[in-house]
């Protein structure tokens, strides 16, 4: 699998990660996780990313690959200890919290730590990055970062303090290109692309509730008609995870499953390269002809 160097760090990372929220919340089994986990890395994943709040998904990832620790690059993020909803960004409790991932997933340091979607208020009053960069310094991380969007992202690029930006980026989540983008790859940040398959959302015949994250992503894609959507699934998917790929600056894109099969599946995607020019030229252009302003990225 191809890998890039994640802007100016020194971690070569594969063009896919695995992400962990969705084993932590749909309660997947130690067995299904291990088998997952493992195969990925035999086949050359070397991204693995989760959050403190993602329920058990750093304890099922430490059981599952910390006798392999060696052969990955281990993100998690911070912010909501307690829970998702529950944010708490003083800086003691930003370290505490990182000290309990590293037990969760069984190493001595991560390779990054986040912040998790905090404000722009947040990161201007400086403590929540200072907690980063006190965890830095004590050799619990190598790296730090921001996870989220809209402005708070763009501030967060702005402020030359984070390492990286983890962000959304989907064929229905485009604002960060010609947000945050260009200026991540200016100041040499590394840009992680989430949610990078826009959940899938088109396969909906429906409208979802309105409790479903989807629903966004599902407007939006009646919204923008594209072609190639009304391919075979698999197609359709592979277009979708090429062009974010294709994204100039972006320099791995974070999937997550519960299903062992599917990593591999996703991972075939890629073997065809990025989109040419033309097929990825003519999705910003619908982009830029139909989304409404208020189309920010999706938390």
């Amino acid at each position: 699998m191809e890998r890039r160097r994640l802007g100016r760090t020194d971690m070569e990372v594969s063009a896919l990660g695995f992400g962990g929220a969705e084993i932590g919340y749909e309660g997947v089994s130690q067995g299904a996780v291990t088998r997952m986990l493992n195969g990925a890395l035999d086949a050359g994943l070397n991204v693995i990313d989760t959050a403190e709040c993602y329920a058990d998904s750093e304890t099922l990832i430490g059981r599952a690959a910390s006798g392999r620790r060696r052969e990955f690059y281990l993100f998690t993020k911070v912010g909501h200890a307690a829970g998702w909803g529950r944010e708490d960004w003083r800086g003691p409790a930003i370290v505490k919290s990182i000290e309990r991932s590293l037990e969760r997933l069984r190493t001595d340091a991560l390779d990054l730590v986040q912040l998790h979607s905090c404000s722009e208020g947040v990161l201007r009053r400086g403590d929540a990055i200072a907690a980063l960069e006190t965890a830095r310094q004590r050799g619990l991380t190598r790296y730090i970062g921001y996870s989220g969007d809209g402005a708070a992202a763009r501030h967060a690029v702005q402020t030359g303090r984070f390492d990286t930006l983890q962000t959304s980026v989907s064929i229905a989540d485009q604002q960060a290109l010609d947000a945050a983008l260009p200026d991540a790859r200016e100041r040499g940040i590394g840009v992680i692309a989430k949610r990078p398959l826009a959940n899938v959302a088109w396969r909906s015949r429906s409208r979802p509730p309105a409790s479903a994250y989807h629903r966004a992503y599902w407007e939006r894609l009646r919204a923008l008609e594209y072609d190639f959507l009304a391919r075979p699934l698999d197609a359709a998917v592979a277009t979708a995870l090429r062009f974010t790929l294709s994204v100039p600056g972006v320099h791995t894109a974070i999937v997550g499953t519960t299903k062992i099969e599917r990593w591999k599946q996703n991972a075939a995607h890629l073997d065809a390269g990025p989109l040419s020019r033309g097929e990825f030229e003519g999705i910003r252009a619908r982009w830029r002809e139909r989304a409404e302003a208020d189309w920010v990225g999706q938390t």
